[in-house]
């Protein structure tokens, strides 16, 4: 979903500096040798990702890339969710954008896509374990990382779709073309099971079991040489590349930028100026029946 007109606060770009111990919306730990935990700690926002948890996650997996004692990553959310999207309830309010992108109409999609397609440009893998919603941003999140599991009754969706276009549009090469379209043309989401079969998720497994699985394929991944995983995590992506899907995400965002310009979303902003962004999203989603119908949270 794009940025948009009032959608977001507009503050100056500024690249943030943390320090050791300067993450504010993130945990880190290692709860295995040579593995080395995120975790989106914006709980009480369903882990909406704001300029500050995008900038902290960012940072925070350059450097476990960096550190040679960690050879692998895991990407969580606490309390409900993964992550229920983009903020868009004022959370990027006193923040820049957490990296440099070139301005211009389509910013914000490139901006987001560059900084999630970056973590495939790791060395190290990076693991996605999603529980709860997994919708818009956080889809976009977990698509860049590079091995995806889920627990059974997850839900991954894109329900921004029944605004805007797509920032990152992976769907037709991660879950099929005719799957893909659906989900484009409902907004309608895909549970942890579904994403499975259909190759959008590694795997996915009881919600109780989630973090025990995960960890143990963490580990059996740090038993392996650095050097040599590092290749083979690239000799997948660089196929991938071959086969044009970074490319098509990329042409992907200029049609994320035109959808801004759309009666339909200049609609969904004047009803968020009108009745605020709580009642615009719940006006989207209560026809439906899913995702925010009568609820008071602030997420793409």
């Amino acid at each position: 979903m794009s940025e948009g007109t009032n959608v977001y606060n507009k503050v100056e770009l500024g690249v943030q500096h943390y320090g050791e111990d300067g993450y504010e919306v993130i945990l880190v730990d290692e709860p295995e040798e040579g593995v080395r935990r995120i975790t989106l700690n914006r709980p009480e926002k369903r882990n909406a990702l704001n300029h500050a948890l995008r900038g902290e996650l960012l940072h925070a997996l350059q450097q476990g890339d960096r550190d040679q004692g960690v050879r692998v990553q895991i990407v969580r959310g606490a309390g409900t969710s993964f992550s229920a999207g983009y903020d868009l309830g004022g959370g990027n309010e006193g923040y820049g954008y957490p990296f440099h992108t070139a301005g211009g109409d389509g910013q914000w999609p490139r901006h987001v896509t560059e900084g999630w397609m970056g973590i495939w440009d790791l060395a190290k893998p990076v693991i996605a374990q999603v529980h709860g919603y997994c919708l818009a941003g956080g889809s976009e999140l977990a698509t860049g990382c590079d091995l995806v599991y889920m627990a059974d009754d997850a839900k991954m969706g894109y329900p921004a779709v029944r605004f805007g276009t797509p920032d990152m549009q992976f769907h037709p090469w991660l879950v099929g073309m005719r799957k893909g379209m659906e989900m484009l043309l409902t907004g309608d989401s895909l549970s942890g099971v579904e994403c499975a079969a259909r190759g959008w998720a590694t795997d996915s497994f009881p919600g109780e079991e989630l973090e025990q699985r995960v960890l143990d394929i963490a580990r059996r991944i740090a038993l392996l040489p650095p050097d040599i995983v590092q290749l083979n995590k690239r000799a997948v992506h660089r196929q991938m590349d071959v086969m044009g899907l970074r490319q098509g995400i990329r042409a992907g965002t200029e049609l994320c930028a035109l959808g801004t310009h759309q009666p339909a979303f200049k609609q969904f902003i004047g009803n968020i100026e009108s009745g605020g962004l709580t009642t615009a999203l719940q006006q989207r989603d209560q026809k439906f029946g899913d995702y925010r119908a009568g609820r008071d949270k602030d997420e793409a």
